[in-house]
C-alpha cells in the first residue's frame, strides 16, 4: 500500500502523522483521505500542496503504486 504522510496542520487536522492507502491514483487516495478524516481535514487538505515521491504530481489521475509516498504539505510562511 502507498503511504500518505501529512505534515504540520494537516497532520493536526487528521489526527494521525501517517495513513496507508490502497488506492490507484492520486484522486482516490486524496478522496478517502478527505472521508476518512472529515471536513476539517477537507479544509485544510484544500490548501495543501501534494507531491508524489518527491516530484509534483502530473494530475487527479497520476498513478500511485504500492511503494509510493504522497506527501500533503501545507502552506509555509517566514521571512
Amino acid at each position: 500500500m502507498a503511504r500518505m504522510l501529512f505534515f504540520a496542520t494537516a497532520r493536526h487536522a487528521a489526527g494521525v502523522s501517517s495513513q496507508e492507502v490502497d488506492v490507484a491514483t492520486l484522486e482516490e487516495a486524496l478522496n478517502l483521505v478527505r472521508t476518512r478524516f472529515g471536513t476539517e481535514f477537507a479544509r485544510v487538505l484544500a490548501g495543501c500542496r501534494v507531491w508524489v515521491n518527491g516530484d509534483d504530481p502530473t494530475g487527479p489521475s497520476h498513478p500511485i503504486g504500492a511503494r509510493d509516498e504522497i506527501a500533503v504539505i501545507p502552506p509555509v510562511a517566514g521571512g
